[in-house]
């Protein structure tokens, strides 16, 4: 229902980006995010294979707070973290909370940048799945989201930290 509440709105009238997409509502989430990437590769006259994704946590917590559409890029939300927690006071990742083991993201932007734009220092490159599967293959990897870390980046590989579009035990 909340997938076809998201589509109807988006294409009643003007077809135009909603403020906030529901990235686990969408059927292919990748394509998605390619056409964003293209849409800002062909405005700005830059070739494809230079362009990659920068994405910053936002403090907004719920879709419903964002009221302008993101500056560059698009925002997101829906997404859930494994292995680790974001904390919103310092805008980076941190160890789990017990008990608390998919907790929600907070709204994300995705910025198309060139590659001598993107920044990789004091950021984990985070795999984003479609469910807690990971290697299956009905759940193929997503995209790579970059999240801000005060620790070193392989802490969060060991502990195989992931974005989820699922979160299998509360859906």
């Amino acid at each position: 229902i909340k997938r076809h509440e998201q589509l109807a709105a988006w294409t009643s009238g003007d077809i135009v980006t909603p403020v906030s997409v529901w990235l686990p509502g969408l059927f292919n989430p990748k394509a998605f995010l390619t056409a964003v990437m293209q849409t800002y590769a062909r405005a700005n006259k830059l070739p494809l294979d230079v362009m990659v994704f920068q994405t910053e946590v936002t403090k907004f917590m719920s879709p419903e707070q964002v009221t302008e559409p993101a500056p560059l890029g698009v925002y997101i939300h829906g997404l859930f973290l494994e292995g680790a927690r974001w904390d919103s006071a310092e805008g980076v990742l941190k160890e789990s909370n017990p008990n608390e083991l998919h907790p929600a993201m907070p709204v994300i932007q995705v910025k198309p940048v060139t590659s001598d734009q993107y920044v990789k220092d004091g950021y984990y490159q985070c795999p984003v799945y479609t469910n807690m599967q990971r290697a299956n293959v009905y759940s193929p990897i997503v995209s790579m989201f970059t999240l801000k870390t005060a620790e070193p980046d392989h802490k969060w590989t060991l502990a195989s930290v992931a974005l989820l579009l699922q979160d299998e035990l509360g859906v």
